[in-house]
Formats: structure tokens, C-alpha cells, sequence
């Protein structure tokens, strides 16, 4: 099974916006929600290097210079990105360095209908 690390900004409500709607679609991945019990630093690096992860998507409508250091950890380490924003925000254009796979969605459902399809 696919291990997806969820990277994102603790600058919003990330359970509620991000993992609870990941959780309740019953998609057929096994993702790391980093933040889920802790809200200390993730040992991404170590997590990364022992490439027991296979894909990382970022929810990047709230950029923060911890998740873009993972993004950098993630981008070293070979493992493949996503990244994803919420309509009516920006994303960083810096993002465009480490993946070309960038996508817009507008609310929960969407989120999850453009998941699915990744």
C-alpha cells in the first residue's frame, strides 16, 4: 500500500480542513498525517531518507518555511510531489522548482474527487 505524507502549514485548522476530509473519503492509501497527535516537529528527514514513504502531497494555500523544508527533504530524497491549494489563494511560485504537479481544488469533495484521480 502507497504511504502519502501530508505536508502542510499548521497556520490553519489542518484537522478539520485537511485530514478529517482525507480520513472519512475511505481512499486506498495509508497516509502520515504529521501533526495528528503532536504538534512538535515531524521526523520527516528520517522518514524521507528511509524512503518509507512514496509520494508527498502538500497542501500549500498557507506557505510556511517548515513545510518548505520538507518539501526540499522530499525533493532530495527523490519522492515525488503534489502539491495542492484551495481556490482563492495563491500558491508560492518557488513550489514550481521541485514539481510541476500543482493543483486547484475548491472545497472538501473536490479535494478529495482530485486526490483520487492523482
Amino acid at each position: 500500500m502507497k504511504k502519502i505524507y501530508i505536508s502542510h502549514s499548521t497556520s490553519f485548522d489542518f484537522k478539520k480542513e485537511l485530514y478529517q476530509p482525507l480520513k472519512k473519503a475511505g481512499l486506498d492509501y495509508s497516509f502520515i498525517y504529521p501533526h495528528e497527535k503532536s504538534s512538535k516537529p515531524y521526523p520527516v528527514k528520517k522518514l524521507f531518507l528511509s524512503k518509507k514513504c512514496n509520494l508527498v502531497i502538500a497542501e500549500v494555500s498557507f506557505p510556511s518555511t517548515g513545510q518548505g523544508i520538507e518539501l526540499g527533504w522530499a525533493n532530495v530524497c527523490d519522492i515525488p510531489i503534489i502539491c495542492i491549494y484551495r481556490k482563492g489563494t495563491t500558491h508560492p511560485q518557488s513550489i514550481r522548482l521541485i514539481t510541476k504537479k500543482i493543483i486547484k481544488y475548491g472545497d472538501n469533495l473536490d479535494l478529495i474527487e482530485k486526490i483520487k484521480k492523482i
